[in-house]
């Protein structure tokens, strides 16, 4: 689909003039999943050649970040900001002293937020570069606010694992032989929780890392080109991408340490379920041993003769186990 707009707001959804060409106010052309027909109508309208998806895909930087005769063609992954559907999607940007081409794939509530702002006349889009750092400071505040949901959610992950106790949950009772079934459940949705906080943190920091190489590489290559009003915007922008880098290596950390301490409740659990096949293994023991002994045939066994020989054997049985429980039990190992 394409899209046109001026300093004004919207100038033309349809994409082009009666005569083939683009009205003489478009300044930003957007294309969300364009088709090659689309692609094509733009290149012979502008002159710019629009790359394909998989040129923008292209992870080396001297494919991302080029000068060429028709300007500046940048491209960066960027995150869906869908959480149900967290990936990421190349995004392209190509930048000339007339125009601003953007070339994304999915839907996103940044490209909205700059329409309306252009609509209402709350941002300054009179040129290309202008429009570009419109696009490009509303990513960066929508990433700014998935990092602080993302932070919240952090929070109440990390007190479901410090407060991690399934026999305090309603409905479990003491010797249920289900409750450990329901705590190997939730520590392994605790374990895929934090996987998928730390996978989605790593596709935010790939969208910052290419947005920080953008913004610096367009400031550099158009730095004779801007105006007094922009290259604050550009030093503001490089500050905030820098600051938004820092807070999530910090939850990065966060994460790293939220697996850690979920792994170790993994381990004090295999460890609890160790001790008590330990303890079971030893109780056993000594009624084994007693029952070892009478159980020889030997011809002169003085208990054999007695009248309370077999409730003295099955006593001795009884003691010899319950005494290793009353150890442990002592010990605080039970």
């Amino acid at each position: 689909m394409i899209s046109l707009h001026g300093p004004q707001g919207a100038v033309d959804h349809g994409g082009s003039g009666s005569d083939g060409s683009l009205p003489a106010q478009t300044v930003w052309i957007d294309l969300n999943d364009p088709t090659a027909e689309e692609a094509a109508k733009v290149e012979r309208t502008t002159g710019i050649r629009i790359p394909s998806r998989s040129a923008l895909s292209e992870v080396e930087s001297s494919s991302r970040l080029r000068r060429n005769r028709d300007g500046l063609s940048l491209s960066t992954p960027m995150v869906t900001f869908d959480r149900s559907d967290f990936s990421l999607k190349p995004l392209g940007f190509l930048l000339t002293a007339d125009h601003f081409v953007t070339v994304r794939y999915h839907d996103m509530r940044a490209f909205a937020a700059v329409r309306k702002r252009v609509d209402d006349g709350d941002g300054d889009g009179s040129t290309s570069t202008r429009m570009f750092l419109l696009v490009v400071e509303e990513l960066v505040d929508n990433l700014a606010d998935l990092l602080e949901e993302m932070s919240g959610d952090l929070d109440n992950l990390s007190t479901r694992i410090f407060d991690f106790d399934a026999g305090a949950r309603p409905g479990a009772r003491k010797g249920d032989a289900t409750a450990p079934k329901r705590r190997d459940l939730a520590l392994r949705r605790l374990l895929r929780s934090v996987g998928r906080h730390g996978k989605s943190l790593a596709k935010v920091r790939a969208s910052l890392l290419g947005l920080g190489r953008i913004t610096a590489f367009v400031k550099n290559e158009c730095d004779q080109a801007l105006g007094e009003d922009d290259l604050p915007r550009f030093d503001t922008l490089g500050q905030d991408i820098a600051s938004l880098d820092e807070f999530e290596t910090r939850l990065s950390d966060t994460v790293q340490f939220l697996l850690d301490a979920t792994l170790g409740l993994i381990n004090i659990e295999q460890n609890n379920a160790f001790r008590v096949l330990t303890v079971v293994s030893v109780v056993g023991v000594p009624p084994t041993l007693v029952a070892s002994i009478y159980g020889m045939n030997f011809k002169h066994m003085p208990e054999l003769d007695w009248a309370y020989g077999y409730p003295y054997g099955l006593a001795l049985i009884a003691v010899s186990a319950v005494l290793p429980l009353v150890f442990f039990r002592v010990k605080g190992w039970l």
